[in-house]
């Protein structure tokens, strides 16, 4: 019999959440083979059995724990029952099995964590997704998948014919409780303590997305062909921040007690909002990274994110943070600093307007840029012109090849 305890999984980590048991008591489970999942602060991890046998589940799910507590036992004497197929495990290099298999683009698991039961039929992890980002009763929703199955295009229907409150059922004034998760309130606790502990400041700018946007139409199908991986908006911003931060390094630094700690090198923080909350993975060194490779980059930390398969590695560190609010349709707005970093830069919708360009009045698609920002470290002279820096290499992206003009570049001016 061996006990199953709750490992160290971070430095400053005290406690973790019992999320949920992919095992059920009595199961008999192989070495390596996944039995629960935890929550930290900071990310959701799977625990696996550190040898085969029965499984004896003493935690409940919801419980908190302390790092080295036992959540179950492991029967190691137990006999396995007949006719199981054993489970490869994956540190002799033997495939993972089939439920294991992490799915191609255009499939989802079904056992992806994001997945949702709703009156006995399951949601489809991306419908569960959406269903959560967009506040809908899934009782609303019909399922057209396997057994009533909701398929990410059944939520799209129903968003675009809402029913009406006569079609409903019996209007009600129902409460609902939750326990609010680690990582909820970790962001919580962090967002308040950016606001009452940094003198935060934020200038806003605006910028002509049409060149981008020309340039994205142009090299869409080439970039993926070449590379294999989308070309969108962030790759963009990521190496025009690195630009910019270069060469305003107080906006990538912070303070720590009474000293400045200033960083030659850019590891930018993506704001990504996952099943269970906001979540901030990290780019490192972006600054020597491709469009291609901050492309892949991106895609790789956000589908990790939308899974809860973030480490604690990948969200740790940061200098600076990148979120992007327009894919919500966010027009304009005041992102707050992800502490200790001082400053982060907000991306909204892009919406096309009427600009006057030489006397004349013209509608391009423009996007509201904002810079929140710690005014004990940075000066209002060093933030606008790191907006307005960001803004010059995004309306002139033949500037981020090397950070200038390129003709400027070519004369050494």
């Amino acid at each position: 019999m061996i006990d199953i305890k709750v490992p160290v999984v971070g430095e400053s980590i005290s406690e973790v959440t019992l999320i949920k048991w992919l095992k059920n008591n009595g199961d008999y489970v192989e070495r390596d083979e996944m039995i629960c999942e935890l929550e930290s602060e900071k990310a959701t991890f799977e625990l696996n059995a550190e040898q085969g046998g029965v499984l004896q589940t003493l935690a409940k799910e919801g419980d908190t724990l302390k790092i080295g507590d036992i959540a179950g036992k492991i029967d190691t004497e137990a006999t396995k029952p007949a006719g199981q197929t054993p489970v490869p495990s994956p540190e002799k290099g033997t495939p993972a099995p089939e439920k294991e298999k992490k799915p191609k683009p255009a499939e989802v698991s079904d056992q992806a964590p994001a997945a949702l039961q709703v009156e006995g039929a399951k949601t489809s992890p991306v419908a569960a997704r959406i269903i959560a980002e967009k506040k809908i009763d899934p009782v609303q929703i019909k399922g057209s998948g396997s057994q009533g199955r909701i398929m990410k295009n059944d939520v799209f229907v129903a968003l675009a014919h809402p029913v009406t409150r006569n079609e409903q059922s019996p209007i009600t004034r129902n409460e609902r409780r939750e326990k609010m998760s680690n990582l909820r309130k970790t962001v919580s606790r962090r967002l308040v303590e950016a606001k009452n502990n940094t003198a935060m400041l934020t200038t806003f700018n605006e910028v002509d997305m049409g060149r981008i946007m020309d340039l994205r139409t142009k090299y869409r199908e080439t970039f993926k062909t070449t590379h294999n991986v989308n070309l969108g908006f962030m790759s963009f911003f990521t190496r025009a921040s690195c630009f910019a931060l270069q060469q305003w390094p107080a906006v990538n630094a912070y303070i720590d007690g009474e000293e400045l700690v200033y960083h030659e090198y850019c590891d930018i923080s993506i704001a990504v909002s996952g099943p269970k909350g906001l979540v901030v993975p990290v780019i490192r060194n972006a600054e020597s990274l491709s469009m291609a490779e901050l492309e892949r980059k991106v895609a790789e930390l956000a589908g990790k994110a939308r899974e809860n398969k973030l480490s604690v590695e990948e969200m740790t560190g940061g200098t600076f943070t990148i979120t992007n609010g327009g894919v919500f349709g966010s027009l304009m707005s005041t992102p707050i600093i992800n502490i200790p970093q001082s400053a982060i830069l907000g991306m909204h919708k892009i919406q096309e307007r009427p600009v006057v360009i030489n006397g004349t009045i013209v509608i391009r698609p423009m996007m509201y840029i904002a810079l929140s920002y710690d005014h004990r470290i940075i000066d209002g002279r060093e933030s606008v012109s790191f907006l307005v820096k960001v803004k010059e290499l995004l309306e002139d992206p033949g500037q981020l090849l090397f950070g200038q003009d390129p003709v400027r570049a070519l004369l050494q001016l």
